[in-house]
């Protein structure tokens, strides 16, 4: 049985002058029943600060924070923001895979994926794995909770170490119903990011008044102007995920960078500072 709560989206085909970039990936959900073949749109770009040339095909996965399924807030702000963003990936030619805590229903950590032995690992976090091993790139998007991240996207990454994270970059996106657009939740995120090894890139996405900006399925609310405006804004994170995506990606084709810095796997003292 496969795990509810990972959704694999194909990238849409993007153009940029007279030059298209073509949609290579499979698109399937997966759910408790099997695999769901979603269809993908086409979509154009054009090379001004709203968006960027021609860029090599990365996987994204997109990890999501909120748990909520009903009121209040009204409306719950989590999905459009998430539906903007993978729309957003997608225009620009990326594979996404989306992580959704909501549909995963991943239990409180008591054991992450590195602490089972290879042939016990559940196929949930088996999965999981997958997916995030297989990502050029992160992104995750969070409410904000007590000035702090999701709980919820915190049980996910908390349950792998940073071996499946490291020498990739990561875009930190938050929201809010007010004004400050999860900001707070967003720098406490950065030291979590870097920790793991997947560096948050300088530029971050803040969405205050969340549920005025995106309607349900993602798009902006406002005329062609506001649009652009967003693009441009969400545009600016997205490229640096993308320069350091490609160039990471590259660089892990002709060196391991394990070969490198060696991953931690016997203890964490070997953390330590010679003594």
């Amino acid at each position: 049985m496969r795990a509810a709560g990972l959704v694999h989206r194909r990238p849409r085909a993007c153009c940029s002058s007279a030059i298209a970039v073509a949609a290579l990936s499979l698109t399937c959900t997966i759910s408790g029943g099997g695999i769901k073949q979603q269809s993908s749109r086409a979509a154009s770009s054009t090379s001004t600060p709203t968006s960027v040339g021609v860029v090599s095909a990365l996987n994204i996965a997109v990890i999501t924070g909120t748990t909520r399924t009903s009121p209040p807030p009204r409306p719950i702000l989590g999905p459009r923001i998430s539906s903007y963003i993978c729309q957003t990936l997608e225009d620009r030619g990326h594979s996404v895979s989306v992580i959704d805590p909501r549909t995963l229903q991943l239990p409180l950590l008591e054991k992450p994926h590195f602490a089972y032995a290879r042939s016990q690992i559940p196929t949930q976090l088996a999965e999981l794995h997958e997916i995030l091993v297989k990502a050029d790139a992160y992104v995750t998007i969070t409410p904000e909770y007590n000035h702090a991240p999701s709980p919820a996207l915190l049980n996910i990454l908390n349950h792998f170490g940073s071996s499946v994270f490291s020498w990739k970059p990561s875009a930190i996106v938050s929201y809010s119903a007010g004004q400050w657009g999860g900001s707070r939740a967003a720098i406490a995120l950065r030291p979590i990011l870097s920790e793991l090894g997947c560096l948050p890139v300088s530029a971050l996405v803040h969405v205050p008044n969340a549920g005025s900006v995106f309607d349900e399925d993602g798009s902006v609310i406002g005329d062609e102007e506001e649009a652009e405006k967003w693009l441009g804004y969400v545009g600016r994170c997205i490229s640096q995920l993308e320069w350091w995506g490609k160039a990471a990606k590259a660089h892990r084709s002709v060196e391991d960078p394990n070969s490198v810095s060696p991953a931690f796997r016997a203890n964490p003292s070997q953390r330590n500072a010679p003594s």
